[in-house]
């Protein structure tokens, strides 16, 4: 998720820090149905795979065209929130994935794989646009060095709805795959109720009175940058851009096909098999929150290192065994991640001073890999194997690794 964890071109005045709490429970709330909604799309691959009978690379779209949004949205989102303030771009964001959820009812009575597509577009360009509005904002609720252990904590809180949704979708959607060729209400039904829960806490954050945040539009740029004209010219903003696209697209590619790996891992049925997705973001959650805490003390590029070299020993181990040992291992790869992306962003954005803003949107729009690398992972699936698939994701580590090492330092 767009994180930004360091920033100098907003202040926030003393007199508002008071009602600092209240805010971040409402970013939490937030963090929590953007963490529900897109972990959700993990369901949907298996089961619109079943309904259509799709091949992976073709279920794969549904990550394809949500993550697309961020390519194509998150500079303009960018922009509107400039005009329009953050807690305005909040209640935009609520309101627009509100009406991409609703748009999964007249897609089922068509019963068309490319109205669901088109309504996920919609839905994501919400969560973009939340995405853009919260996570800067979360930063300058408290002070400057701790924003790393904020985020991590708040993303935390989101981690529990990214824990509960493969549960919700095992037993309200996965559960009924076996009618899926007919009928899409599996899924419009709750995407209903997704839809008026959106709109109703839109409602509630429209009248909350939420800490006001101006923008410091009169920074020199040379001042805090070295005189530096273009933003390209940051080595770390430049290799961090890639580590988010292989970051994002690594964890989202391991929960898009983690359903139908355990399925086939140890024979059992798709929303049995669905439960154990619960397992790999609920590592997130659970790494997060120590992430918290870690990140207060340890150097954030060790942390990195170690995360990144962990995964890929998880993977590889994964692959090269079956039954739960291939399971467990490959679940666990969700605990590395937890924090990843919180520390990628900080190391990419450090000492860029009145950059750190567009640099934001640069970062964000890396979140694209959560459309590309699962669509290349499915590809390989249809022509090889699941060993031959993860291979991509373990690539994506690699680089990780290879950037806490070096590819952070801006030299």
């Amino acid at each position: 998720m767009a994180i930004v964890t360091t920033c100098n071109t907003h202040s926030i005045s003393s007199a508002q820090t008071e009602r600092n709490t209240p805010a971040l429970i409402a970013l939490a709330v937030l963090y929590f149905m953007m963490g529900f909604i897109t972990c959700l799309n993990d369901t949907l691959v298996p089961f619109f795979k079943a309904g259509f009978t799709l091949n992976y690379a073709d279920s794969a779209l549904v990550q394809f065209y949500f993550f697309l949004t961020y390519a194509v949205m998150s500079v303009p989102a960018g922009k509107i929130v400039e005009k329009i303030g953050y807690k305005r771009g909040m209640v935009a964001g609520f309101a627009i994935s509100g009406i991409g959820a609703l748009l999964f009812l007249p897609a089922s009575w068509w019963h068309q794989y490319s109205l669901f597509l088109c309504a996920l577009f919609i839905l994501a360009i919400g969560i973009v646009l939340l995405q853009v509005a919260a996570n800067p904002y979360i930063t300058l609720l408290g002070k400057p060095e701790t924003a790393s252990s904020r985020l991590a904590l708040i993303q935390g809180v989101g981690s529990i709805g990214t824990t509960l949704a493969p549960l919700f979708g095992a037993h309200v959607i996965l559960s009924k795959v076996s009618e899926s060729a007919a009928s899409s209400e599996a899924v419009s039904t709750p995407y209903l109720g997704i839809g008026a829960v959106l709109f109703a806490i839109a409602g509630v954050v429209y009248f909350l009175s939420l800490p006001t945040v101006e923008t410091q539009q009169h920074l020199e740029a040379a001042t805090d940058n070295g005189g530096k004209r273009s933003i390209f010219s940051f080595r770390n903003l430049n290799f961090g851009m890639i580590a988010i696209f292989t970051y994002v697209g690594a964890e989202v590619a391991i929960g898009t096909f983690l359903t139908n790996y355990i399925a086939d891992r140890l024979q059992v049925p798709e929303h049995e098999a669905n439960s154990y997705v619960s397992l790999y973001w609920g590592g997130m959650l659970v790494g997060r929150l120590i992430g918290s805490v870690v990140l207060k003390r340890a150097k954030p590029q060790s942390v990195l290192l170690g995360l990144a070299l962990a995964s890929i020993g998880l993977i590889t181990l994964s692959i090269l065994s079956s039954g739960s040992m291939a399971v467990w291992t490959m679940v666990a790869v969700g605990l590395c991640n937890s924090v990843m992306f919180a520390i990628i962003f900080s190391l990419a954005v450090a000492g860029l001073g009145s950059y750190a803003t567009r640099a934001s949107g640069l970062l964000s729009s890396a979140i694209a890999g959560g459309a590309v690398i699962p669509f290349l992972q499915g590809a390989l699936i249809d022509h090889f194997d699941w060993s031959v698939a993860f291979l991509i994701p373990t690539a994506c580590y690699l680089y990780i690794f290879w950037f806490a090492s070096s590819g952070y330092k801006n030299k």
